[in-house]
């Protein structure tokens, strides 16, 4: 694990410590922890949103802010609490988020995703 990542040992991850983690070089989030194919990283873009389809299936659990949600050309609001799904592949990004915006993201499972077993 990771030096910049949280003390795996802790087994709690908190907003506020995953906020402090530097950028790995280009990278948009933080690494918090990994495990097999889990993958935590903490996400806040300023201004836009200009990530790309993933390899792996994905979910987001939005802590603070609020805007659109767009996958595959179909948009929804969504603001603190609300938990987000993406399947691997997909076109996705938030858009017109304020600007305190904040999400854990979660990757799991295979490269193009649980439905591609």
């Amino acid at each position: 694990m990771s030096k910049k990542a949280i003390d795996a040992a802790r087994w709690r991850f908190a907003l506020d410590d995953a906020g402090k983690l530097p950028l790995p070089e280009g990278r948009r989030s933080a690494a918090v922890f990994h495990h097999g194919t889990l993958d935590i990283r903490h996400y806040a873009p300023r201004g836009t949103d200009p990530q790309t389809p993933h390899d792996q299936d994905e979910v987001y659990i939005v802590e603070r802010g609020s805007g659109w949600f767009e996958v595959a050309g179909t948009r929804t609001r969504f603001g603190p609490d609300d938990v987000l799904f993406v399947p691997a592949g997909i076109d996705h990004r938030f858009a017109d988020f304020t600007d305190d915006f904040e999400t854990w993201v979660i990757f799991y499972g295979p490269k193009g995703g649980e439905g591609a077993r």
